[in-house]
């Protein structure tokens, strides 16, 4: 549950998020009138009306402390969104985590087929270049190259697609990792574009690199309690709530925090880094309100 005293603020935040970023896929993905439309069909399928939009919330939020425009900000967290979208599609396909199930409904590849997750997962990958590359995101050159760039490295071999390899070779191979492999793991798998929603709200504000330490810092916190948060619901969430399967961890003798620390001592740790970070913007007033709400959420969410 969130909290009281932010929870309606929070509330309309997401809400208002999921609408307009629904909106913004909606009107990025028409459905063409030829035989390549299943595969718009397909990523309209995957990106619209799913998830809490965690990503393009950090990036709006971030981006409103400096006076961005909305418009600006929601083109960047779509695109960051088409980024976790893929990244989704292609965890749950067979090859990968094997998932039925994501958001409540059958996975892509179970919707449609392999061959057309796989394919709406790289058309979405390429969407998220295209909207940051396009002058409608900004009209300055400097500040699109400096989105892509982040972005990509948020995405790739030294953010999320990294993750992903060093969580497959754990299972390939039964590599037993320890709690530095683990928090290493889940910063690039998961905390990387947490952290990249935040940069690239403050890039659109063009804030210069070295006064984003505290907001890098508040996303680190935030990435890292997040999967905590994930591992504990893999071992008490309700299924239903969730949404997806659980209990894989466990079934499959992964290390994971919970697996590393216990159930107590993890959520101690997200609880700890959770008011690490609403301390990180500690220099922000009201404006800030709605990232110290979802830095709270993060922990008290259930699924």
């Amino acid at each position: 549950m969130l909290l009281e005293t932010k929870g309606d603020v929070l509330r309309e935040a997401i809400t208002r998020t999921q609408s307009e970023i629904d909106s913004l896929f909606d009107a990025l993905l028409p459905v063409p009138g030829d035989t390549s439309a299943r595969l718009v069909e397909a990523m309209r399928y995957a990106a619209i009306g799913g998830g809490k939009r965690v990503r393009p919330l950090l990036v709006c939020s971030t981006a409103a402390l400096f006076g961005v425009s909305r418009d600006a900000a929601l083109r960047a967290g779509a695109a960051i969104e088409a980024i976790h979208v893929y990244s989704l599609i292609h965890d749950d396909l067979p090859c990968m985590d094997n998932d039925d199930l994501r958001h409540g409904k059958p996975t892509l590849h179970k919707a449609y087929d392999e061959a057309t997750a796989v394919l709406a997962g790289d058309a979405l990958h390429a969407l998220a270049f295209e909207i940051l590359a396009d002058d409608a995101t900004s009209e300055d050159p400097f500040t699109r190259s400096e989105l892509i760039l982040t972005l990509g490295q948020a995405s790739g071999m030294s953010g999320m697609a990294g993750g992903q390899m060093m969580d497959m070779v754990a299972d390939a191979e039964g590599v037993v990792y320890d709690l530095h492999a683990v928090t290493r793991l889940q910063q690039l798998k998961t905390g990387a574009l947490l952290a990249a929603a935040v940069e690239m709200g403050a890039i659109l504000g063009k804030v210069a690199p070295q006064g984003r330490a505290h907001l890098r810092a508040y996303a680190r916190d935030i990435g890292l309690a997040f999967q905590i948060v994930d591992d504990l619901l893999d071992v008490e969430g309700d299924i239903e709530k969730a949404g997806k399967a659980l209990r894989k961890d466990d079934a499959q003798g992964k290390q994971t925090f919970v697996t590393l620390l216990g159930v107590e001592r993890a959520r101690e740790q997200a609880r700890a880094l959770v008011d690490q970070a609403e301390l990180r913007l500690a220099s922000y007033g009201p404006e800030a309100d709605v990232l110290r709400a979802l830095a709270r959420y993060i922990v008290e969410r259930d699924r």
